[in-house]
């Protein structure tokens, strides 16, 4: 099977996945209480209750269940035909179906406003603290675990051991807190700003003055990100390159006389990086959608975890819906990727291990 048999067959087999997946969350979603029309009924029976619910207990009671009453049939039908749920689960399911293959992914019923245009709005925060959070995690912890392995059992081994542990163990959003008290007008330092990504006047900054302010804004929420991500991708480069330095190949390297740096960097460096190569594209995307609920709503920066969060609560279904065959697909394709990298990486790997 050659390269692009195997991607036509990964493709081909993308389609059922990504019907199967919409289609099991939209039925899941037609039987979870509090949709839009309850949300909008209920908000209109407060608004007809709350006048008269100032006469004690009893009045309160009384209003409510008139205000119950006071919705009649066709104001309902008026609701559910505003938000699309005056046709039948199938007709709702193929139109957003077909909205999808043309990337159009609907109308939020909370923003009334295009899906795609509010999840781009979102991107600039996410994609901020994912893409820092990325390239910073693996510049540290690849040369890092590098030298772990070249030092095994020293001091130096069990110290950065420990610290990297240590950093796993602490939630992101306790560090954020903790970062938050020390350095951002807290009880000690006011080093750096509170919230936002950038200030109200960037707009009037000089472009050394904008690079300087978003750097500025961004050091606290991509230091709590960023920290408990050292441990996994350290230890799991310091234990892959000593499994390599410890086979015969490596042995026969030393004896032919080559320096340990080349020994390292030529020989070693390759084969002990392909689980981290086959990984990369996979935590290059997650790290711009998997954004922290916690981490964006301690520094008050609206990303794709808030959006994410407020959809679910308000059942914001088309956001929630569009959103998820976005991320999906991009998903399949990630893995699809990974895949190949794979096989770059290690040309031993066939394509037709990788197909079964």
């Amino acid at each position: 099977m050659n390269i692009w048999s195997y991607i036509l067959k990964r493709v081909l087999l993308m389609v059922p996945t990504l019907f199967g997946v919409i289609a099991i969350t939209f039925a899941v979603i037609q039987f979870v209480p509090g949709g839009p029309v309850e949300q909008a009924m209920l908000e209109m029976k407060g608004r007809g209750g709350g006048g008269e619910a100032s006469g004690g207990g009893a009045a309160t009671g009384a209003s409510a269940y008139r205000g119950r009453q006071g919705i009649d049939e066709q104001r309902i039908e008026e609701i559910k035909k505003l938000y699309g749920f005056d046709k039948p689960p199938a007709e709702r399911f193929w139109g957003m179906v077909k909205g999808f293959l043309t990337f159009d992914l609907g109308k939020s019923f909370y923003h009334h406003g295009d899906v795609w245009t509010l999840v781009k709005s979102k991107l600039p925060v996410s994609i901020s603290i994912g893409l820092w959070t990325f390239f910073l995690s693996y510049l540290i912890s690849i040369p890092l675990g590098i030298a772990k392995a070249v030092r095994e059992g020293t001091r130096f081994d069990g110290f950065t051991s420990a610290l990297v542990l240590v950093g796993y163990s602490i939630p992101g959003f306790v560090l954020g807190v903790f970062l938050l008290v020390v350095f951002a007008g807290g009880s000690f330092l006011q080093w750096f700003p509170l919230r936002g990504l950038t200030s109200d006047n960037w707009e009037n900054l000089s472009l050394l003055g904008k690079v300087t302010d978003y750097l500025w804004h961004i050091t606290l929420p991509v230091a709590a990100s960023v920290i408990g991500s050292f441990a996994v991708i350290t230890m799991l480069t310091r234990n892959t390159f000593l499994e390599e330095i410890r086979k015969q190949y490596v042995l026969t390297a030393r004896a032919k006389g080559l320096s340990e740096r080349k020994v390292l960097y030529k020989h070693v460096f390759r084969n002990a990086l392909i689980p981290l190569v086959t990984g990369f594209p996979a935590a290059f995307i997650a790290s711009f959608f998997a954004g922290s609920l916690l981490i964006e709503t301690l520094f008050s920066l609206d990303g794709m975890g808030l959006l994410a969060y407020e959809s679910a609560i308000r059942r914001d279904y088309p956001v929630v819906m569009g959103t998820l065959y976005l991320f999906t697909l991009i998903g399949l394709v990630v893995k699809l990727l990974g895949d190949l990298c794979y096989v770059w990486a290690d040309p031993r790997v066939q394509f037709e291990s990788l197909a079964k």
